[in-house]
């Protein structure tokens, strides 16, 4: 090589050139491809994060719901026992008493059950007590005996037993007697 040669500096490519290079770089199929499997394993890299987040999410979720299962199962009963309290007091204090009158029980007995009444409907317990004539139902309704009678049939006579339900379903259903079918 001539002294002339190697003392030129190289010429900076202009903007032109740096494009038209890159433009040529980029239509080449191996770098394409291996660029587009860097940017889906960058994807798949993104989503799988995002999956795993996702279901962390959804367990932490479940597990605070079922926290809150227990909690309610466990202190659902609370406030019926609040209600029930003043009974269990009023019945201590009716047994404290000494040397009472067969009339001071009954007062004490009746205002007792109007406390017991008072709480059970405060907690939504309410009787089931069909009244004579009432068409007989199944739901509501327990038959212990079918007896004839001037009413039409299948319809309650008497009540042996009241029932109770709570919030719509039936705690314990109405012992009665239905008419036969004539």
């Amino acid at each position: 090589m001539s002294e002339a040669t190697q003392n030129q500096d190289p010429k900076p490519l202009s903007e032109e050139e740096l494009s038209a290079g890159a433009a040529t770089a980029c239509t080449d199929p191996l770098a394409d491809a291996l660029a587009e499997l860097s940017n889906l394993k960058a994807q798949n890299a993104d989503l799988a994060d995002q999956y795993l987040r996702a279901q962390a999410d959804v367990q932490n979720a479940r597990r605070r719901a079922d926290d809150e299962v227990a909690k309610a199962r466990k202190f659902a009963i609370e406030g019926f026992a609040e209600s029930l309290l003043p009974v269990l007091d009023s019945l201590e204090a009716g047994l404290a008493i000494p040397n009472v009158t067969i009339e001071q029980i009954r007062e004490g007995s009746e205002a007792t059950l109007r406390q017991l009444k008072s709480a059970l409907e405060r907690n939504k317990v309410v009787e089931i007590a069909p009244p004579a004539g009432t068409k007989f139902d199944p739901h509501h309704h327990q038959a212990i005996s079918v007896v004839p009678a001037e009413q039409e049939p299948n319809t309650v006579v008497t009540v042996l037993q009241k029932g109770y339900s709570i919030a719509d379903r039936v705690l314990r259903p109405a012992l009665v007697t239905v008419t036969a079918p004539k």
